[in-house]
């Protein structure tokens, strides 16, 4: 996308001699300094500078040459534009000055841009994410560009391999090829939803509560071509042919069939910079991103189900919201509070990256955006983040050196964004007006603990409870067993607001333990869950625990008694201790049972390395001691410096 600014420049362009006669030789290089560079590949277009506006209206007028729109300065304007936008814009009254790019010097990946990603560096940076988290990332081809190349979307959600009644967010990025650091925001942003699950709370509580899809590179053609001779090409479109014209490509944001070619924010000419092709989505790449988010449309409501979108580009550090192709706020499609959300949505994610919240139109008219269509068609809250530099130097060719901090300056408006996605209307406090509550449900069980003997059963009442919405029905299920165990309800589906009973069974021989089983609540739109303790006991009267705090001093043993005095004959072969002990090192402890008749028997012997704490349950051998009488645990630290307390034990027989 061209520099989309409002604000003054206080510098010219570094190294860069203003001509009054013809454009830069055909092939020269673009270097790091330069934000309008080589032009070989536009055919005629070619970068000069505007003078002589008198006000906004000329630059507008300007944009409706077709003519790019690079950066605007001391209220001048940088464009690139072919011979014939250059006379449109002449006959403006204006004056245009070809700029000269000779002397720049090259950048180019790999070296010394190596860390930014090409295409197939790109697939194997998403390929990784899944591998490495397969459980909340999936990846999926959308589409082929015109040269075969796949286009990817990264899904991302805690429940990756369902359709879950959850608002979805959409990334897109590299729509026009010289932009590659929005390829790097995309991957930053995929790295940061998946490597930060489980471990930030704020990030954790989002992939649970939504949907991400990440387009990390929806122009490859066109990004390899910029790079293909080792010196960046300044290539801005796509690669497809233009039929009855030598000039190549289209300006994919300028595709898009909404309002497309309405307002003179686009060109009629295959040259230039702003092409929009001969129809609304003519481009491949462009209509398989309208294919996907057409797909994302609910098969049984027709609602689109994703709610909020971010198009990065660069450069110019602006948050963009729509319309493009009208400067009016209020318009069909355009309500005031929904203007005002957007406002309101912008302005506070501008005051998180330091960039300049403003409408798109604001700059200059375009039109077959993806913003207006992704909005006027399917009525996504949508934004453009066009990227870091606010200045032309380095503009489209930011050094490596700066991915990271361009990339993580986004992150806190990246993630207010996604909790706005379920009601962006709260933004301006009409979440009631505009926000149905979704249907939700809560569970509980009653009692929410018990005990059962090996080869036993027990029932609990499991209660459901509407809490938004309407009623929906639910499928219990139960997890976290003891092996062999079954859980049956009935009914096994409720409505919620219901109960079922729920019967578990635990067969003989069950090791004796206590057991933390989560009942779940599948829902038609969300999924809940509560816990349920389960205890299970060996032979009745065989059983007893201690709670008592015993402190665990170095080098000296400790021990903690439990009298059996109703139990018949000999211990069983499938005996169990439970032991619950906190302590900071537990590669420091010894645990030895010690029978009734002295006899010991060793559970733990100095494992564990630097871990902390113990909470397990030990199977032992007891066949050999007669059950009734006191037992003793010893707990004893071999080392010095740590110490910990044992808060109890439990001893089945």
């Amino acid at each position: 996308m061209p520099l989309r600014t409002s604000a003054l420049r206080t510098t010219l362009l570094a190294g860069v001699a203003l001509l009054a006669t013809a454009a830069p030789a055909a092939g020269a290089p673009v270097g790091p300094g330069v934000g309008a560079g080589a032009h070989a590949d536009r055919d005629q277009a070619a970068p000069y500078r505007v003078t002589h506006l008198k006000s906004k209206a000329d630059v507008d007028a300007v944009a409706r040459t077709g003519a790019a729109i690079e950066q605007i300065e001391h209220g001048e304007l940088t464009v690139t534009a072919t011979p014939a936008e250059v006379r449109a814009i002449q006959r403006l009254g204006l004056r245009t000055v070809a700029v000269s790019t000779s002397g720049a010097s090259a950048m180019a990946f790999p070296a010394p841009d190596a860390a930014y990603h090409d295409h197939a560096e790109t697939l194997a940076a998403v390929d990784a994410i899944v591998a490495a988290h397969p459980t909340i990332a999936s990846r999926r081809v959308i589409g082929k560009s015109y040269e075969g190349r796949d286009i990817v979307a990264l899904k991302i959600s805690d429940n990756v391999g369902a359709d879950e009644a959850e608002p979805e967010v959409l990334f897109t990025a590299n729509q026009h090829a010289r932009e590659h650091l929005t390829v790097e925001q995309a991957l930053y942003l995929a790295d940061l939803l998946t490597g930060q699950y489980g471990a930030d709370p704020r990030i954790t509580r989002l992939v649970d509560g939504r949907v991400f899809w990440i387009v990390p590179m929806v122009n490859p053609d066109g990004a390899e071509y910029d790079i293909a001779t080792g010196v960046y090409r300044d290539w801005r479109k796509n690669r497809q042919p233009n039929t009855g014209s030598s000039a190549i490509g289209t300006d994919l944001n300028r595709n898009w069939g909404y309002k497309w070619g309405c307002c003179g924010g686009s060109s009629t000419s295959p040259s230039s910079p702003t092409y929009r092709g001969k129809s609304a989505f003519s481009a491949p790449e462009t209509a398989a991103v309208r294919d996907f988010v057409v797909s994302r449309r609910d098969p049984g409501t027709g609602k689109q189900r994703i709610k909020a979108a971010i198009d990065f580009h660069s450069y110019g550090e602006l948050v963009l919201w729509p319309f493009g192709y009208t400067k009016s706020t209020v318009v069909s499609g355009m309500s005031a509070d929904e203007y005002a959300t957007y406002q309101a949505i912008g302005q506070q994610m501008a005051a998180t990256n330091g960039y300049t919240p403003e409408q798109a139109s604001d700059l200059y008219i375009t039109d077959g955006s993806v913003d207006d269509w992704l909005w006027g068609q399917e009525r996504i809250f949508t934004y453009t983040f066009e990227l870091y530099p606010v200045d032309p130097d380095p503009g489209f060719y930011p050094p490596a050196s700066d991915i990271a901090a361009a990339t993580a300056r986004n992150r806190e408006a990246v993630l207010m964004f996604g909790e706005y996605a379920d009601c962006p209307y709260r933004a301006i406090g009409k979440a009631a007006t505009y926000c149905a509550a979704a249907d939700d449900f809560a569970m509980s069980t009653s009692p929410a603990s018990d005990t059962v003997s090996s080869g036993g059963s027990v029932t609990t009442t499991v209660t459901t409870t509407t809490t938004a919405g309407n009623p929906q029905q639910v499928t219990l299920s139960a997890s976290g067993l003891p092996a062999g165990a079954s859980a049956v309800f009935l009914p096994p589906t409720v409505t919620s607001g219901g109960s079922a009973t729920m019967t578990v069974t635990v067969p003989a021989g069950a090791l004796p333990a206590s057991y933390a089983v989560t009942v779940t609540g599948t829902g038609t739109g969300v999924t809940r869950s509560t816990s349920y303790g389960l205890g299970v006991d060996g032979r009745a009267g065989c059983t007893g625990s201690n709670d008592t705090d015993v402190a665990i001093p170095d080098l000296t043993p400790v021990q903690s008694p439990i009298t059996i005095g109703t139990c018949p004959g000999n211990a069983g072969a499938a005996s169990s201790v439970e032991v619950h002990v906190t302590h900071p090192y537990v590669g420091d402890l010894t645990l030895t049972l010690i029978a009734p008749d002295g006899s010991e028997y060793v559970l733990r012997d100095r494992v564990g390395g630097s871990a902390d704490n113990i909470d397990q349950t030990f199977p032992v051998d007891l066949s050999g001691e007669v059950a009734n009488g006191t037992w003793q645990l010893k707990v004893y630290d071999a080392a010095v410096t740590d110490t910990g307390t044992l808060t109890g034990w439990r001893l089945a027989l």
